[in-house]
């Protein structure tokens, strides 16, 4: 027995032996969670206790599958007997068993969520219902959402905020929808993956006796792993388990309320907040010491969750040393902030020897990899993409790209066939063979096949629009810019409708992506900084061509090592050396979502602390104070967060004290009100400018730039339309800039 506690400190230990009655255990990042896991099912299991007694839930089977395995490391075969599993294939392998008791059959279908759309879409189309206006994975999304904090049907047709809610979305019918989904899958003996959860929770409802009774007598003991990321109905179905007359209660739910960063997927930090008013007489340990990080980085996490409103309290501390003190990159623009931290993760590879598996590039958004993606392959450095594919392997993306190709080469035949019926206007795979046939007879391009056909009604005017929308973008790129012509046929080819009607979280992620991809665009057409860049061509043509050089990256050869890309959502539970935590802006970095909200503001600072926890040696956070959103160049505050980071904790040495200063201003942190959005100075542009005459600019004058504020000019060089001006900018930590001034849109000040 003491073989098993050798190792732990002390309340690690006291953890693990405590294994009567209700345990919270508050886990702090980086505090050996996982250890006391294992070595306390190990001690139960060495202490008597029937292994099938014992019900472990996790949220990945992963994770099951690592605790089995280190069980079985100390308490041998045994450890195979406990169910062990995630919530839903524990809960399904109950369901199998009592499936006749809800009319189920035993082998009942699990629909996946493929399928569930596709039972949504065929719904809305029996019901003569508009698909633009019920999107699919709207509606599933909805439904889902509705499961997982036990509304049935019957109850949502008769909830009037939610009613009020569907019609406001101009989808008032989703109510119907949602009845009919629930008796489809009935009748094909089906259930979806919230289904698994919700006819459990019924399942007990509705047999307390009999098969609720059962399983309290058979589950002695249950322990919840990443407790704080558990829905309402998660929860609900533990306390029909747990709590009645004469349970002996023995529960242990294993967290971090700090690390609750789940709500979008229902998760409620209510659960592990309230647990406490639900077992009174719980015995709380905290693992407050880190064995991660360095104590800079420790520190800066305790400083900034501090600020949330409620919390379970604690103190991670580390007995690692100081470490190096945090970086912080102040930038002018999101391009210059993809340059600076790629260049930066070449020095410390070179000055701390980091290999590259253990570097993470961390984002609040997917969208926001691109920028990081082609300044890594300007540096040959491999990277991969967790949480999702690299920008430009998105669908979505290359849904674009497909019809800015068709534009630019009317002969690219396989953009022709990826978008000639996408999104969906009636152009059936047999009308498209018969237009793939007549180019071939006629040996033209499909494309240019499309006048030549014989179709009519519906379909030809289909056709007829789509041809056109490609003929007016081209016309557009001839004579205007890239991001004209790509913001034309964004709007005429229908990909803008269909993405801003699917407002799920996987809809506006995506939608996210398009606009980030804009803003690549605009930033190619207006891109001013530099003189080499200035010469190149601003077509549409020559920016699939920039493109086609990017997507054509060779795949990472097996075992080589990459920096990994993510989201911070995808990073939780991993760990780097090296951590950078890009664009903590106000309105990105906590997201302009989480203003109006103060439970959401502390999510977004949430996430945050789990950010900067996954580094173990070196921390670096950058901001933009300018970068392309939506189409326009809008000026950036830093995130509020980084105010919350004591000043001390930051290298000051090594950025301008000015990029540091600006955050601590006189008025306390502890003062400002955490909820209400920072004003930015301007909304549009970092500075409002009045573009002067290229022609009147000359040596000595002052000048106003957009992005770089005041500056003199140092010299020109040139003539003509190709001068070239070398400008001095006092508040940019690279203040001398070559600027074409023919695409400068300075304004001469008095």
């Amino acid at each position: 027995m003491n073989d098993i506690l050798t190792g732990l400190n002390e309340v690690q230990r006291a953890a693990v032996e405590q294994i009567h009655g209700p345990v919270m255990v508050i886990a702090g990042p980086g505090s050996g969670k996982t250890r006391v896991l294992t070595y306390r099912l190990a001690y139960m299991i060495e202490s008597g206790i029937p292994p099938q007694q014992i019900l472990t839930l996790t949220f990945t089977n992963k994770a099951a599958r690592e605790m089995t395995e280190r069980i079985e490391k100390v308490a041998g075969d045994k450890a195979r007997k406990v169910w062990s599993g995630t919530f839903h294939s524990i809960f399904a392998r109950i369901l199998r068993i009592e499936a006749s008791k809800l009319g189920f059959p035993s082998d009942f279908t699990i629909y996946d969520t493929e399928d569930s759309k596709s039972l949504i879409s065929e719904i809305i189309k029996s019901m003569n219902l508009n698909p633009k206006e019920y999107n699919s994975n709207t509606v599933r999304n909805r439904i889902s959402n509705a499961k997982s904090n036990l509304v049935t049907p019957l109850i949502y047709e008769k909830d009037i905020q939610l009613i009020e809610q569907d019609r406001s979305n101009r989808m008032p019918a989703t109510a119907e929808i949602y009845k009919r989904y629930m008796n489809r899958c009935y009748s094909s003996g089906a259930m979806d993956f919230d289904d698994l959860l919700l006819q459990l929770f019924r399942l007990f409802q509705e047999n307390p006796d009999q098969i609720l009774d059962k399983y309290r007598r058979f589950f002695q003991y249950l322990m919840v792993d990443e407790f704080q990321d558990t829905n309402y109905l998660q929860y609900a179905i533990l306390k029909k388990l747990l709590l009645y007359k004469d349970s002996p209660r023995n529960v242990c739910i294993v967290g971090d309320d700090a690390q609750s960063i789940y709500s979008f997927r229902g998760a409620t930090i209510k659960n592990i907040l309230d647990f406490e008013s639900d077992f009174p007489d719980v015995k709380i340990f905290k693992l407050e010491q880190n064995y991660r990080s360095t104590n800079h980085i420790v520190q800066a996490a305790n400083d900034v969750i501090t600020y949330n409103n409620r919390q379970i309290k604690k103190e991670i501390w580390t007995e690692r040393q100081e470490g190096q003190k945090i970086k912080l990159l102040r930038c002018a623009s999101d391009s210059e902030e993809g340059r600076r931290v790629c260049d930066y993760i070449v020095e410390m590879k070179n000055r701390y020897h980091i290999k590259n598996a253990e570097i993470g590039i961390l984002y609040r958004t997917n969208a926001q990899s691109r920028i990081f993606e082609e300044n890594l392959r300007r540096l040959n450095i491999p990277y991969k993409v967790f949480g999702g594919l690299s920008f430009y392997q998105r669908k979505e993306v290359k849904d674009l790209l497909a019809y800015l190709r068709l534009v630019v080469n009317p002969k690219d035949n396989e953009a022709f066939k990826r978008i000639i019926n996408y999104p969906k206007r009636g152009i059936g795979d047999s009308s498209i063979e018969k237009i793939i046939q007549i180019a071939n007879d006629k040996n033209i391009p499909y494309f240019e096949a499309i006048p030549h056909s014989s179709a009519s009604g519906k379909l030809a005017q289909s056709l007829q629009q789509f041809y056109l929308s490609i003929k007016e973008t081209q016309r557009i790129a001839s004579s205007g810019s890239a991001y004209d012509a790509a913001m034309h046929i964004f709007k005429v080819s229908g990909l803008s409708a269909e993405m801003k009607q699917d407002i799920s979280q996987e809809g506006l992620s995506r939608l996210e992506n398009i606009l980030s991809l804009m803003d690549g665009i605009k930033e190619f057409t207006e891109q001013d900084e530099l003189e080499e860049i200035n010469t190149q061509d601003k077509t549409l043509s020559a920016y699939i061509q920039s493109i086609a050089l990017i997507t054509e990256l060779d795949e990472l050869q097996e075992g080589q090592e990459f920096v990994s890309l993510m989201s911070i959502h995808s990073a939780k539970g991993l760990e780097f050396d090296a951590v950078l935590v890009v664009g903590l802006e106000e309105n990105l970095f906590p997201s302009f979502m989480s203003f109006s909200d103060s439970e959401q503001m502390d999510e977004e600072r949430r996430l945050f602390y789990v950010a900067i926890t996954r580094a173990r040696q070196h921390l670096t956070l950058s901001y933009a104070t300018s970068r392309y959103q939506f189409g326009n160049l809008r000026m950036n505050e830093p995130s509020r967060f980084l105010e919350e980071i004591q000043q001390d904790r930051f290298e000051l040495d090594t950025a301008p004290r000015a990029a540091i200063m600006n955050l601590w201003d006189d008025e306390p942190v502890s003062t400002k009100n955490k909820y209400i959005p920072k004003k930015p100075k301007y909304t549009d542009h970092a500075y409002p400018v009045k573009a002067s005459d290229p022609k009147l600019i000359s040596t000595g004058m002052n000048v106003m730039h957009q992005k770089f504020g005041n500056g003199k000019v140092i010299s020109i060089e040139g003539s003509s339309d190709n001068r070239i001006a070398t400008i001095f900018f006092k508040d940019i930590d690279e203040p001398n800039r070559k600027i074409m001034l023919k695409f400068a849109k300075l304004e001469i000040l008095k």
